[in-house]
């Protein structure tokens, strides 16, 4: 299990794995999660691709392992609860997404394509999160990293006490990195609330669209932009590449920098809180906030934010739980290039590109079907997709390996996008969209 996987000082894994507060009981595959299993964006320590590949982890002696399967919550309950948290923060966060992309439209927005605010925000908290140490500082029940910060600190003497003081304080980082996930509240911020709040297929579209010429500006009114040449067009398209992928990989590393910085304000949740009130409360929540949005989706009135928003809040968890499958299953093949989460990016900027398509055709299926289309686009898409995870990713990997994995992903990505929306585009053009009655 990855939760055995943790390394902990001495024997006293065993000890708190016996006590009342016992880890959860998480399926193997959640350790190729890469929300999880960020290091932090260091390029001296461990890296992705070793963690992947095994790295210094030390496996659990026969009598830890024994007592954290006598008292460990049962697997079915646990990702009961991860996906109870997955549905409900995709839900949360694409509304988050929808509303700050029309918070920042307006006339003489400085940028023109407003989920790039959506990309940066979700990949700040994402750096604050993976960095963070006091959120989940209970940990199991036991708080064992900062026990062992205490005793770290405490120690004085000579230079090889402090030496190994440094050592052990470092594996306990580790450790305690490691053992956020297994926690499915940590799970669902990261996998759920950031990778949902950010969307890779729509940075897709906006580099086709500014290809295209096709991006319009608030100012502009509905109007399309005046004729320009390509080379005019590829500076755009370098742009939107640039503005995103710089801005975002800098919002993360801030996150990194601030957690960091608050480690000693903030608070702790406490861990018998989350496990008998937060868990079983949001199993309602979740699916309850689901159920909501299809009936909501279904009966009368059909005003226009039916199709702004709720058809995106019905298709979410979809695609959210679509990349959570995706990472657990294909992330651990390779470990220098993650093909869970480029799976889930390109398949969803495909289907985006699809969905677009069909919007803009001359026959859409009216309001309904364009309504249909616009809450596939940004809410199945949209939380397929994730910029936070991807940036993470990138500062986690080997500089070789990274550059690799973010150059083919973008590459790859747009080049399919041009083959689906430039197929329309070149040829009839884009028809006007009818969500609205």
């Amino acid at each position: 299990m990855a939760s055995a996987a943790v390394a902990g000082p001495g024997d006293q894994d065993a000890d708190n794995a016996s006590g009342p507060d016992a880890s959860y009981d998480i399926p193997d595959q959640y350790e190729n999660l890469d929300e999880l299993a960020a290091t932090g964006g260091g390029r001296d320590g461990d890296n992705l691709d070793t963690i992947r590949r095994g790295g210094e982890a030390q496996p659990p002696t026969a009598s830890a392992s024994k007592a954290q399967a006598e008292t460990r919550a049962s697997s079915l309950a646990t990702q009961l609860y991860t996906l109870s948290y997955l549905v409900f923060f995709s839900i949360f966060g694409t509304l988050a997404r929808i509303g700050l992309a029309h918070l920042t439209t307006y006339p003489g927005a400085p940028t023109i394509f407003p989920t790039l605010w959506a990309n940066v925000g979700g990949s700040f908290i994402m750096g604050f999160l993976v960095q963070d140490r006091k959120l989940f500082r209970q940990e199991w029940g036991t708080p064992i990293y900062h026990e062992l910060l205490q005793r770290a600190r405490a120690k004085t003497g000579d230079e090889e006490t402090a030496e190994r003081s440094s050592i052990d304080l470092a594996a306990a980082k580790k450790a305690h990195l490691a053992t956020k996930k297994t926690i499915p509240l940590y799970i669902g911020l990261a996998t759920g609330f950031c990778g949902s709040f950010t969307s890779f297929s729509t940075f897709i579209r906006d580099v086709f669209l500014a290809l295209s010429n096709d991006m319009v500006s608030p100012d502009l009114h509905g109007l399309a932009p005046s004729h320009r040449n390509g080379g005019y067009s590829f500076m755009a398209l370098l742009a939107i590449i640039i503005e995103t992928v710089g801005l975002s990989l800098s919002a993360y590393i801030a996150g990194l920098h601030l957690g960091s910085a608050l480690e000693p304000y903030t608070p702790s949740i406490s861990f018998r809180f989350t496990r008998n009130v937060l868990d079983r409360l949001f199993v309602l929540l979740g699916w309850g906030c689901w159920i909501g949005a299809v009936v909501m989706a279904i009966v009368p009135p059909h005003k226009n934010w039916r199709g702004t928003a709720v058809f995106a809040i019905v298709f979410a968890p979809l695609g959210c739980l679509g990349r959570f499958y995706l990472s657990l299953y294909l992330n651990g093949k390779r470990p220098s290039f993650p093909l869970g989460t480029f799976a889930a990016n390109v398949l969803g900027t495909v289907i985006l590109g699809m969905a677009w398509d069909i919007a803009h055709s001359t026959s859409t299926g009216g309001v309904l079907g364009c309504q249909l289309l616009q809450g596939v686009e940004d809410g199945f898409c949209g939380c397929l997709t994730t910029i936070s995870t991807w940036v993470s990713e990138l500062t986690s990997l080997r500089r070789k390996s990274s550059y690799i994995y973010g150059t083919v992903s973008v590459l790859v990505s747009t080049a399919l996008m041009i083959i689906i929306m430039g197929s329309l585009r070149w040829t009839q053009g884009f028809a006007p969209m009818q969500c609205h009655p």
